[in-house]
Order: C-alpha cells, then structure tokens, then sequence
C-alpha cells in the first residue's frame, strides 16, 4: 500500500515540473526534452496554405510565421506581398495596367490577367519584333503600320494617304464621293465621276473629264471667268448691244468702249479667254468714266442710266481678272475700292470698303450669295464719284415733294457691286454710310438710289437727298404770340412800377409779388426776344438757360407768396419772412438747379436745329 502512494507521489510531481516548464515557454515555443523548442505553425494542420488562404504560403520563423502571397498577387490590405496572420488579409491579383502607368509604351494597350498581364499594339500599329502579344521585359515597341503598302486598300480612281496609326483615302482629280465627303476609310465608299455624280456642277455649262480633273465649257452668253472648274454664270452683255448709238451717245469714249466691248464678247464666246488684265481694264474703265464725267455730256436720265449700267457691268466681270485681293485706285473723277477673294472655300467676315467721302461694311458671305452657285470668287466693290452729284441733280421724278419744297444731293454718288448674282433678298445688311457734302442739320436727308427702270426693285447706285425748306410755324400763330406777350409785358412793368414805387402798399407780401413779376418779365422778354434765334449753338443754349432760371424763379416765387399766407393766417406774431431769406429761396434755388443742370448734361440746353 506504502508503494501505491509512492508511484502516486511522483506522478504528481512529475506533472507539476511539466506544468512549470511549459508555463516558461515563450508564445511560439512548446517544451521538449532539455527545454523551450519553436512551433511550426504552418505544419500544424500539415497545409501551409490553409491557414493563410489562397495564392498564399506560410512562412515559419522563430517564434512566429508570416504569410506570403504568390507572384502576382498582394495583399488586400497592406498592397504588399507579406502579411501576418492577425491582420485577416487576403491575396488579391495585382493590376498592372492600372498600377503602373505606361508599363506597355506608347502606342500600346495593356491587358490585365490573373497574376499576369499582357501587351499589345492598338489598331493601326505593330510590334517591333512581329510578336502580337508581349511584356514590358521583353524590350517591344509599337510602330506605325503603313496600310497603304498592303495592297488597293481605298479601291479605284483613289490615293491612300499613311497618317500615324492609320490612313485615309481620297478622290482622284475628277473624281469625288457621293455623300460629298472629302475623305474616307474602307472599301464601302467609292469614289465616282463628278460629271456624274453632280449635273450641276458646272452651271450652264457642259462637264468633261480631262488629265487633270474635270473641267467645264460654258454654253454661248455664259463664262466661269477663265476658271475652268467653276461654274459658269451669265454674263450679260446687252449694255453694248447697240454699240453704234453708244458710240453716238458717248463719242469721246467710243474707243475704250469698244475695247471694254471686245473684253466682255471673249469672255461669253471663247473657251479659253486670254489676254484679259483686270488691272489694264480697271485702268481703262477709269479712264473712261473721267472722260465722260469731265465732258458734261450725262445731261439726261437715259445716258445716266446707261452710264451706270455699263459701270456695274464692267466692274462685275473686271474683278475676277485682278491679281491682287485689295485694290485701291484714285483718279480724277473717282475713287474706288475692289476687294476680291478667289478660292474653292466660301469666304467669310465682315469687311469695309471706303472712300474718302463713304463707307461700305459687308459680310462676305452675302457678296458670295447662294453657295451653291458659288463661282470660286467673291468681289465687292465701293466706286465713289467725284462731281457726279452734279450730272444727276434734279432727276427726281419718283420722288414726290411737298408744297414748295425741292431736292438736292448732299453726298458724294457711289457705285456698289457685289458678285452675288440675287441681292433682293439679303441675309445680312449692307451697310452704307455717307458724309455730307453740306454740313447742316436745318433739313432732313434721305438716302436714295438710281433707279434705271421701273422695274427694278433695287439698284447698285446710292447718295443722301436733302430736303431744301423746313418747317415753317404759321403766320397766324406767330402774330397771336407776339401780341399776346406783349400785352404780357406791358401789364407786368405796369405792376412792377407800382409794387416798387408806392410806398404806402409796401409790405413783405406786396415785395414778393415784385419780385415774381420782375422774373415773369425778364422771362417774357427773353422768349419773345430770343426764341427763335438759333443760328448760334452758344447763344441758343444761353437763351434755353435764362429761361430756364427765371421761369423756375417765377414759380419759388409764388410758392414764397404761398407760404407767407400760410404764416399770416396760423401764426400771430413774427408772421414775415426776412428779406434776405426770400432772396435765397427765390433766385438761389432756381440758380442751384440750373448750375445742377448744366453741369450734368450741358447739351441740354439749346436744340440740335
């Protein structure tokens, strides 16, 4: 029995060693045979990827572990590879393509896969090495394909043109698309015979296909102005139809009539027109309009008509001739501005044309006109006159007068044209402004035109009318105003005499009476006097204040008059104003509100007549 407790002595002893030792032990460490051993954690489920999860392995160190997480992946948390156990992170695939910036190159997409991505070249471009796949290591670059080397890419009558990373195909010379594109990319589109495409394209004119393109022949009485690809336009010639009664007309130009003539016959009748120098025919139009203005012999509306016509003409077709796209030319009898754009593209902006006595502001598009009939020029000209006014003053049938009035032109004549072929109905104004030969505003101007026929709903020819009366009052109203306010004054200095030399009715009352009679006076005197005296800007505004100030004065002082009752009958002591106070408030007011007046607005007084 002794031996039973002995064995049980000793097992509890050896427990209670045990115990000891295990409790000495540090975290990670368990007991062994000569002390503290370290624990592999992950051997302990005999599955180091358990107890990490997945795409992660466990690393055992002395006295812990670490999780690490296979190439390609990170942390969830930490965006490391390393995490510890406690942290609860997981793996998770790395984007590369998102995470760092440019890893493919230029020119170059990047895909993204699990623990993985990969490279490739965009559309339009090919990798150095031929590979369609690759990595940044792999030392690849994405260069430019040429797709115009890979064989008739854009199809007939059509050029391909390499740009970086793709390629556009465009028409041939007579050649274009049907949906009017300039360019296109693919075989869907092809590109077909503009005279077939477009019957329209040259006007009234024929399309043919030449070497170069297409070209066009206009028909007899048509011309595109020696540009073979435009559209031809009618060019009217009639103004030298008859040119033996032109001849008879216009005697001292006949020859450079002739010459202007021969001109506008080679552009409606050759195919090829030569020869034709816009400057040398600006020279020879001016000249002629120098000759027949100097000469006197536009001394009826016929010839003026006829004048005008054979100017409009002659600038119109002279235009698309010359070199330059601003001309500037001065002579004796004219001066003229021709602005000229040339090109496939319809111009546009504002312009302004001028002379020394007007101006001319235009849009170009509406000196183009309809841009389907567009020519591939745009002119415009300001043709400024200098006696011209003289030749058609008095031709004024259309216009109707009053009684005893009459006209005169108060500007400089001009000539404006445009190479729109409609101008009845603009898109945008025109606008002319004139400076006035005689500087006066005692009448009222009109801008009119010459009007050739009565058929015409507009003209190229333009000056300011001034009308020669103005307004006059009438006889009757004028007596009844000087008769009135005469009788006006003669009973106010009648009053005036009285309130200032008998003495016996002199009180502060009868004084205020004075005084507003004295400003009644002056301002009656001055309206009779100076009314209608406005030949003088200054004296005119003089006179506008004067009245100004002593009406005003007039009025303070009856509301004076009116306060010194209001004090007579309420108050029963000290019922009267000091003298001194009753001059403030009746010309000191009236002097504050005039000074005000002027100061603010000093046009205000006088009249613009």
């Amino acid at each position: 029995m002794a031996g039973v407790w002995i064995l049980l002595i000793l097992a509890l002893s050896h427990s209670l060693v045990t115990v000891q030792m295990e409790q000495s032990c540090p975290l990670g460490f368990g007991t062994a045979q000569h002390g503290c051993e370290d624990i592999d954690e992950c051997e302990d489920d005999g599955n180091p990827f358990r107890i990490c999860g997945q795409k992660a392995l466990c690393v055992n160190t002395i006295g812990s572990f670490f999780c690490q997480c296979e190439k390609g992946f990170q942390s969830s948390t930490t965006r490391t590879v390393n995490f510890t156990f406690e942290s609860s992170a997981k793996c998770v695939d790395i984007n590369e393509c998102s995470e760092i910036k440019g890893i493919c190159g230029p020119n170059a997409k990047c895909s993204n896969t699990i623990s993985n991505y990969s490279c490739s070249c965009e559309q339009g471009f090919i990798s150095s090495t031929g590979v369609a796949s690759f990595r940044q290591e792999n030392n690849v670059t994405c260069r430019d394909r040429n797709e115009c080397l890979e064989g008739n890419v854009c199809g007939m009558n059509a050029s391909c043109i390499n740009t970086e990373g793709s390629y556009y195909c465009v028409c041939n010379p007579g050649f274009k698309l049907k949906s009017g594109k300039s360019n296109f990319t693919g075989d869907l589109d092809q590109c077909e015979d503009i005279c077939m495409i477009d019957k329209t394209i040259c006007g009234n004119g024929t399309c043919h296909h030449g070497a170069t393109g297409y070209y066009c022949a206009c028909h007899a009485g048509f011309t595109n102005y020696g540009n073979k690809k435009s559209s031809c336009t009618e060019l009217d010639c009639s103004v030298f139809k008859d040119i033996n009664k032109l001849k008879e007309k216009f005697s001292v130009v006949k020859d450079d009539m002739m010459q202007l003539n021969k001109s506008c016959l080679e552009l409606i009748e050759s195919e090829n027109p030569k020869n034709l120098s816009g400057e040398d025919l600006l020279t020879l139009l001016l000249s002629l309009i120098d000759k027949l203005l100097s000469s006197g012999i536009l001394n009826d509306n016929r010839k003026v008509s006829t004048f005008l016509n054979l100017v409009e003409l002659a600038l119109g077709f002279i235009g698309p001739f010359t070199t330059a796209m601003e001309t500037k030319r001065t002579s004796a009898q004219t001066e003229l501005e021709l602005l000229v754009h040339k090109g496939s593209v319809l111009p546009r902006g504002a312009r302004t044309l001028s002379s020394k006595y007007a101006q001319l502001n235009i849009e170009l598009e509406v000196a183009a006109g309809d841009p389907s009939y567009y020519p591939g020029f745009t002119t415009a000209s300001l043709l400024s006159y200098s006696n011209f006014e003289d030749s058609v003053n008095g031709f004024f049938s259309a216009m109707k007068p009053d009684e005893g009035q009459s006209f005169k032109i108060n500007s400089k004549v001009v000539t404006v044209t445009v190479s729109n072929r409609n101008t009845s109905h603009l898109k945008e104004p025109i606008t002319l402004t004139f400076q006035h030969i005689i500087q006066t505003n005692e009448t009222s101007h009109t801008c009119v035109f010459w009007d050739s026929s009565e058929e015409s709903e507009g003209g190229s020819c333009f000056a300011v009318l001034m009308a020669l009366y103005e307004i006059e009052d009438k006889f009757e109203l004028q007596l009844i105003t000087w008769v009135g306010l005469s009788l006006s004054l003669i009973c106010l200095f009648i009053c005036i005499l009285t309130f200032s030399m008998i003495r016996s009715i002199q009180t502060p009352r009868t004084t205020i009476h004075l005084h507003l009679c004295i400003s009644l006076f002056i301002a009656t005197l001055i309206f009779l006097t100076g009314i209608a005296q406005t030949d003088n800007r200054v004296g005119c505004a003089v006179v506008a204040g004067m009245l100004h100030f002593f009406y005003l004065a007039a009025f303070c002082w009856m509301c004076l008059e009116g306060i010194q009752l209001f004090r007579m009958v309420v108050l029963v002591f000290n019922t009267h104003f000091k003298t001194m106070y009753m001059m403030a408030g009746g010309y000191g007011v009236p002097a504050v509100i005039v000074t005000i007046s002027a100061f603010v607005n000093h046009r205000g007084y006088g009249t613009e007549k």
